[in-house]
């Protein structure tokens, strides 16, 4: 299958309100980028795919709470939890800057762990044949 996503997805465990046809429905959010996220909803009450949903989002840190407009890409049923992709269709200027300084700052703490344990591991060594 090939990964359609547009931007770099940020792992994260935060609740958000989705609301579909005005009726709010909780979710869990497992990533996040400034292009759409993917969460997971109780599985009987999961819209189907090409929904609009309205997305209000605290992020971590962020004093605003963003509200993003979006639409369902895909779902995957399962009895308990469904997962859902969503992409963003549209939001406000200043919340689209609040999201990617978010994902911008995400992705840099990421990198920034990453080479703090690359450069704190042994350096291999070279053993002649």
């Amino acid at each position: 299958m090939r990964d359609r996503r547009l931007g770099y997805r940020i792992p994260l465990d935060l609740m958000l309100t989705a609301y579909v046809n005005d009726r709010p429905l909780r979710a869990l959010v497992l990533d996040l980028s400034d292009t759409g996220l993917r969460i997971e909803v109780v599985g009987h009450r999961a819209p189907a795919a090409g929904t609009q949903v309205a997305l209000e989002i605290g992020l971590p840190g962020v004093d605003e709470t963003l509200w993003v407009s979006g639409t369902v890409q895909y779902r995957r049923p399962d009895d308990l939890a469904a997962g859902l992709g969503i992409r963003f269709v549209a939001m406000a200027n200043r919340h689209a800057r609040l999201l990617r300084d978010f994902c911008v700052g995400a992705r840099h703490r990421q990198l920034g762990t990453l080479l703090a344990r690359i450069s704190r591991a042994p350096a291999p060594q070279f053993v002649p044949a």
